[in-house]
């Protein structure tokens, strides 16, 4: 048994502060029914939250494998769903409460109208509605999360796009290429489905493919039942991987450095049972007819708190002459921060990372996803100047089982000489 870590603690006063706030307004919405049921509402109510905690304090203190099908599948999204719902609820219990106090200062301040008056000239009180609107606001997300594992984790869309490069040699004009992104193949819940979306993108018959990264969620065991599905993944030109960075291994406590370095070891293996060429800071040059075109992967290499272990100069020596280049690098905010700056011979960079944060609206050319605050650019094609960036929306998930609005992606991109 381990110490209760701190943040852990830290997690525990936050969940029994929402689920009091929370349950001081079901109590005012449910006045009206008898006794016994009251009970047993409460009852439900706060077994839920022991639930809760105590499966938390179990798998902190003894340190249960957090890949466990269990934590992973049932409990992660359960405890999700159940505080997403409450900070529903929140919004409209505070609006309550400002109402109070609102109605409370002016009574203090004036007495023509006591606020027990205000409220009697209402057939139902102020805050009987907020409260009941609460609880029904509360519904929304079980619901739409809900549906989102149902209907949206394995609800795979096939992009098309179409990019003119002036300097694209002749002999690659046409060329189509697939990329994949963000496997996450410790996530997934449903083989079947997910064989459907390989086979998606099998069907379109790319001459060359892309995998921008992110393989696993933290170790590379979680990938070993699915490689006789993604080996499947093929193109006459190959496939070409770049490592994202929950593919590293930095995401688990390892008893040693020597049981993480094996743990890479196999992610590059599996990459090899997969028949893909991960690129490590190095490129490939792939001709036809006496053409040339550079492909170029780097390790992950992101601004902020993600790891920098790409080397882009380094997997761009020898490439001055190549006259069309192509840049596998899993976070899209490597791009402005090195890309565009230093390596304006870049012609496309595809990347991944963002899943467009599995929830978001997309109508047309109308798009928002709480991602568009954390990256600038994060799902589809963007350009500037003569460089252009394609961010791919995942083909998995992680964390929450599934995807509301912004549905898992398949990619194909046809080059054309302008």
């Amino acid at each position: 048994m381990v110490p209760i870590s701190k943040y852990l603690i830290c997690l525990i006063f936050i969940f029994l502060t929402i689920d009091l706030y929370v349950y001081r307004g079901i109590r005012v919405a449910i006045q009206g029914i008898a006794l016994a049921k009251k009970k047993i509402i409460a009852y439900l109510y706060w077994s839920i939250t022991c639930f809760t905690i105590g499966v938390l304090l179990i798998y902190s203190l003894f340190q249960v494998d957090y890949q466990n099908p269990f934590f992973r599948y049932f409990f992660l999204y359960f405890t999700f769903t159940n505080y997403v719902s409450k900070l529903f609820a929140v919004i409209f219990l505070l609006l309550d409460d400002l109402i109070s106090v609102t109605k409370w200062s002016i009574y203090k301040v004036s007495t023509r109208t006591p606020h027990r008056a205000i409220q009697e000239d209402r057939k139902i009180p102020r805050s009987a509605f907020l409260q009941k609107t609460a609880i029904l606001a509360a519904a929304v997300p079980v619901v739409t999360l809900g549906y989102g594992i149902v209907s949206g984790a394995h609800d795979y869309r096939l992009r098309s796009v179409r990019i003119a490069l002036p300097n694209l040699p002749t002999s690659f004009d046409g060329l189509r290429i697939g990329q994949l992104s963000d496997i996450h193949s410790g996530s997934f819940f449903h083989k079947t489905a997910v064989r459907k979306g390989v086979a998606l993108l099998v069907e379109q018959k790319p001459d060359i493919i892309f995998f921008t990264g992110d393989l696993v969620n933290s170790q590379t065991d979680e990938v070993e039942g699915y490689i006789n599905v993604f080996n499947k993944v093929k193109a006459p030109l190959g496939v070409y991987a770049t490592l994202g960075n929950h593919d590293y291994g930095d995401y688990r406590a390892w008893p040693s450095a020597e049981a993480k370095r094996k743990n890479f070891a196999a992610m590059l293996k599996a990459h090899e049972l997969l028949e893909w060429d991960v690129l490590m800071n190095e490129h490939r040059i792939i001709e036809k007819n006496g053409d040339k075109l550079a492909v170029i992967g780097v390790e992950n290499w992101g601004t902020g708190r993600f790891s920098k272990y790409g080397k882009l100069g380094q997997a761009y020596q020898g490439l001055e002459d190549i006259p069309a280049k192509l840049l596998l690098s899993h976070d899209p905010s490597h791009w402005d921060a090195e890309i565009r700056p230093h390596f304006k011979d870049i012609d496309i960079t595809f990347s991944g990372h963002t899943h467009g944060f599995q929830f978001g609206i997309e109508l047309g050319a109308f798009k928002w996803s709480p991602a568009q605050y954390s990256y600038k650019q994060w799902a589809g094609l963007y350009r500037e100047e003569n460089q252009y960036l394609y961010v791919n929306r995942g083909f998995g998930y992680i964390g929450y089982p599934g995807r509301v609005g912004i549905l898992p992606e398949l990619t194909i991109i046809e080059l054309k000489k302008a």
